[in-house]
């Protein structure tokens, strides 16, 4: 059960702070930040009383986490439904943010000639990439390189020095996972 992020979700929703919530509830702003990232867990009075902070009920905040989605399937008929907006690309990731707590995954879509940045303030993280369909290009650093159907690559994130491009005549479909 994934307490934290259903409490961390229902806190930004109501666009309260860590110190406000911890403050009203009696507890330190560095605990209630490791219960929203389940590194520790709060007895039941805690949770009553960080609940309360934030103004919802306990018991909902338990059956959203037991509701959670704990396996999602993306069918390969499904690549064709995807409408590529104006940017050009499409990512279908498998869970929502607040169940993503060690990896994102995602399977992205890219119209001819589009390209996708590498992800913003993320720090000593590794990414994988696997190309489903098409030719893509994936420049890290410095180098580039040429990824076919059935190619993958495994490299450590550099956020501002990376891009995915698609350089088929058609859509390219990848299969991107990351460390958070």
């Amino acid at each position: 059960m994934n307490l934290g992020s259903v409490l961390r979700k229902e806190r930004k929703s109501r666009k309260l702070t860590l110190k406000a919530v911890a403050e009203k509830a009696g507890i330190s702003e560095g605990f209630l930040s490791q219960v929203e990232n389940d590194v520790n867990s709060p007895s039941v009075e805690k949770l009553v009383n960080i609940c309360n902070a934030i103004g919802i009920e306990a018991g909902d905040v338990i059956k959203q986490a037991q509701n959670q989605e704990k396996l999602v399937v993306i069918r390969k008929s499904e690549w064709s439904d995807w409408e590529l907006p104006h940017t050009g690309f499409v990512t279908r990731r498998f869970f929502a943010p607040e169940n993503r707590r060690v990896i994102d995954s995602s399977i992205i879509v890219l119209r001819p000639g589009s390209q996708i940045p590498g992800r913003k303030n993320i720090k000593n993280s590794q990414e994988t990439l696997c190309v489903l369909k098409g030719t893509v290009e994936l420049v890290h650093g410095e180098k580039t390189f040429s990824l076919q159907t059935g190619d993958s690559v495994q490299y450590w994130s550099l956020p501002d020095k990376q891009m995915i491009s698609n350089k088929s005549r058609g859509p390219a479909v990848v299969f991107w996972v990351g460390t958070l």
